[in-house]
């Protein structure tokens, strides 16, 4: 299972019990879970409960169980999704892609929500489209700001060039993806101070991230 996720671009962590498992999911940022029920030492029922007393991380149980109280209490235990073995790969493929969409379709309406947008001193109204760092305005160009605000609003995700481009340019834009590493150098030179770390990150690669 592990190659397979490798092989369609997830990064992955496996664990073997359910004690080592739960430090994982609590001290790192993950996308989702893949939870087996039957774990030693920490069983995948009390792990997906303590899981959820502290984060909303997506969580697909897998088990051999398929009563229907089996499944019930998965789910009242905090999983978002329950599938049983055995399982064709590409359920679960498809089940976890399923589920991200949703949850980034869920973020998406929550970021829309949120009128105010923060990054340690870096501060975006998004109602009068100002920019703060501390107590000093910052003055961007459009498509500064909104690269700026597609990156805070996905704090700790890396963002690849051609996903920038399509949220700040659009999906139908012939605009070369390079232009995103010229914007991201502008934004720096506007939002970075002298001495210190960029606030955005470059993954060697990949693309352009802000950490927390």
């Amino acid at each position: 299972m592990e190659l397979e996720l490798k092989h369609e671009g997830y990064e992955t962590e496996v664990h073997f019990n359910g004690r080592t498992g739960l430090e994982a999911a609590l001290n790192e940022e993950w996308d989702a879970i893949l939870l087996d029920l039957m774990l030693p030492e920490l069983n995948g029922l009390e792990v997906c409960r303590r899981v959820r007393q502290v984060k909303n991380t997506p969580i697909i149980m897998m088990t051999a169980r398929d009563s229907v109280i089996d499944r019930v209490s998965g789910l009242d235990h905090g999983a978002d999704d329950y599938i049983v073995k055995p399982f064709a790969i590409e359920e679960l493929l498809a089940r976890l892609r399923a589920l991200l969409r949703r949850i980034d379709i869920e973020g998406e309406h929550n970021a829309a929500k949120q009128t105010t947008v923060t990054y340690r001193d870096l501060t975006v109204e998004k109602e009068n489209r100002v920019v703060r760092r501390g107590d000093d305005v910052i003055e961007l160009t459009k498509r500064e700001y909104e690269l700026l605000l597609t990156l805070m609003e996905n704090v700790n995700v890396v963002l690849a060039r051609d996903v920038l481009l399509s949220k700040v340019w659009g999906y139908d834009s012939d605009v070369e993806t390079n232009v995103v590493d010229v914007y991201i150098r502008y934004l720096r030179n506007k939002i970075d101070r002298s001495g210190e770390q960029s606030y955005i990150q470059t993954v060697r690669g990949m693309g352009y991230v802000m950490r927390s």
